[in-house]
């Protein structure tokens, strides 16, 4: 993972071009503040509509796709407009956010379980007081836009933040996604082919089919009765390999 700063539209093209010259597959860009940074409002946004217009225009003639990560309603719509092929949270998306992400076929990508993890983890100091504020004034408000944009129908593909909480731990989502609106197919796709969709690889994986890599999980049961088992994986081939038997 690279990163760069850019203050202008030709810094952002500039940085861009310089990524790309390094191999990167795709570009994310923070149109927001975020919530575990110091000195950062989640509320307020960090680039400009004409910055993440040069992102997305740049990306494009290098091939790559952008994604944004954004809280606030303002940044989550810039983002939108500009192209981004993902926002990243959604966490204040508002109607005008919703509408206009099913209209231009833009992914979200909202993380509603890590609010669990943030304010476990601030029991034990391993979480700043500033960020425990900014978590919890934003948790709920989160998932209950998670449950109006599945209403309406835009894209949604399943993504856990990384690291923020355990990697054992990502699985738990699921539940929170049909708690909050996706019966559990949904929930299932939207970490399979709705995922390989967004990341421009349908085509290889995300689905099982002649011709695909054969990336498999198996549970003891039937998850689209119980989706917690998908907590509990017993079996994992990755690429035809057996890692899991």
């Amino acid at each position: 993972m690279r990163y760069g700063e850019a203050n202008s539209p030709w810094e952002v093209r500039q940085v861009i071009r310089k990524l790309a010259h390094d191999g990167v597959d795709h570009i994310k860009v923070l149109s927001s503040g975020a919530v575990l940074a110091h000195g950062s409002n989640p509320k307020s946004q960090e680039f400009t509509l004409e910055e993440l217009q040069a992102a997305v225009d740049e990306a494009s003639h290098l091939g790559l796709r952008v994604e944004a990560h954004a809280h606030s309603a303002e940044g989550i719509k810039n983002a939108i407009r500009a192209g981004v092929a993902s926002v990243e949270h959604a966490t204040l998306i508002d109607d005008e956010g919703i509408a206009l992400a099913k209209q231009h076929g833009t992914y979200l990508d909202m993380d509603i379980y890590d609010e669990e993890c943030i304010q476990e983890q601030g029991k034990t100091g391993q979480v700043p007081k500033d960020m425990l504020e900014h978590d919890a004034s934003l948790g709920q408000a989160q998932r209950d836009n998670f449950r109006k944009a599945v209403a309406a129908g835009v894209k949604m593909s399943f993504g856990t933040d990384a690291s923020v909480c355990p990697f054992t731990d990502g699985a738990k989502q699921f539940a929170y996604m049909v708690k909050y609106g996706m019966t559990p197919m949904q929930a299932i796709q939207a970490a399979t082919s709705n995922a390989a969709d967004l990341l421009g690889h349908s085509n290889e994986f995300g689905s099982i089919k002649p011709g695909k890599y054969a990336d498999i999980v198996a549970v003891n049961g039937d998850p689209l009765t119980d989706i917690r088992l998908l907590e509990k994986i017993q079996f994992v081939m990755k690429d035809g390999k057996v890692y899991k038997p």
